[in-house]
């Protein structure tokens, strides 16, 4: 039997081609690009590489460019990161009750803060209906 794998939402598997490109990272450049030695400065380099090579392709500048370990921690900085810089503006967020838990988690994270969170409700289908959004906003949303 063909198994069908419906996840690629998480994670999907490696082309090949990508592997391929990628073996050097995992056997000859794998040193922490953090680090001042000699395989640290090698991967670093590399990875600045990778940046300019991402900024390019989306027509935005390198330092522009964040690495992330995950999707986990890409909410988290995203979600965290908004709150805070717009904190003056407002401190309400809307959001879902079906979200990932790293963006139910930093609500309730930033709820702890001070934030205040609108959980709106999604139909059968768990689809958001824009005027629930529409309706929750107010002039402290950010």
């Amino acid at each position: 039997m063909r198994r069908i794998y419906f996840d690629h939402s998480a994670t999907t598997p490696v082309l090949p081609e990508v592997v391929e490109a990628m073996l050097p990272c995992f056997t000859q450049y794998f040193g922490n690009a953090s680090e001042p030695h000699l395989p640290g400065r090698e991967a670093k380099k590399l990875l600045e590489a990778s940046r300019e090579t991402v900024a390019r392709a989306i027509g935005a500048h390198s330092e522009e460019i964040i690495f992330t370990s995950g999707g986990t921690e890409s909410d988290n900085l995203a979600l965290k990161g908004v709150a805070e810089a717009l904190s003056k503006k407002g401190n309400h967020i809307i959001t879902s009750s079906i979200e990932h838990p790293a963006i139910g988690n930093t609500c309730k994270y930033l709820q702890r803060r001070g934030f205040e969170i609108t959980y709106v409700p999604v139909d059968k289908y768990a689809i958001v209906d824009p005027d629930h959004v529409a309706a929750a906003i107010t002039d402290r949303t950010i």
